[in-house]
């Protein structure tokens, strides 16, 4: 795994939230949209150092159609009750869901966290469309730190990116309406030299 490149900009090891109120959304259409709100966390390279030694990390493998291949990131999912690694992330779904309690309805439950080593990590295209999501309008927020990498939306058919966001060093991004059901996003590889990225991404209850 690479190493990490810091933050010219975020130079303590003092990890805590900034407020909501400077998120701002952009609308892709047919109801589905996207805010975003860079280096929302301070501290996030120390955040970084303890989530990548801390958590429990697995290397999974999927069957993709003839074959078993490895994922090609390191996983770790906290469920519904569970405790966070860190009482940072805490701190966020907490603000997370306070914040959109009048659009959500529902608190953030769940967080699945990412491991990006190096650009030769991804995730391809795809909506997070198991469960509730299928049918019905939901949230997902990422907060990203680490080495920022790409997050690239598009239409469900296909077609040009809509979007394309470098995210990293404590940014947050929410992805809401029907963005789900109605974009696909992903991780691109890249040959460039970059350093590892962890994104922990809250869900709602029954949203995959």
């Amino acid at each position: 795994m690479h190493a990490l490149q810091g933050s010219l900009f975020d130079q303590t090891d003092e990890i805590r939230l900034g407020p909501l109120a400077g998120i701002r959304r952009t609308h892709l259409g047919a109801g589905a949209w996207v805010d975003r709100l860079p280096g929302w966390l301070t501290g996030a390279d120390a955040l970084f150092e303890t989530l990548a030694a801390e958590v429990p990390w697995r290397a999974e493998r999927r069957q993709m159609y003839d074959r078993e291949l490895a994922v090609p990131r390191l996983l770790a999912f906290y469920g519904d009750g569970a405790e966070l690694p860190h009482p940072a992330l805490t701190e966020a779904r907490t603000a997370l869901g306070r914040h959109y309690a009048a659009e959500l309805r529902e608190p953030f439950v769940t967080a699945g966290l990412c491991l990006y080593r190096d650009g030769r990590d991804s995730v391809a295209w795809h909506g997070d469309r198991t469960g509730r999501s299928a049918t019905q309008d939901t949230m997902v927020a990422i907060l990203s730190v680490g080495d920022p990498r790409d997050l690239v939306l598009r239409r469900r058919e296909g077609g040009p990116a809509l979007l394309r966001l470098p995210l990293g060093h404590g940014d947050l991004v929410v992805m809401g309406g029907s963005c789900q059901r109605t974009m696909e996003h992903a991780v691109p590889k890249t040959s460039r030299a970059v350093g590892p990225r962890i994104s922990v991404q809250f869900r709602t209850r029954g949203v995959m």
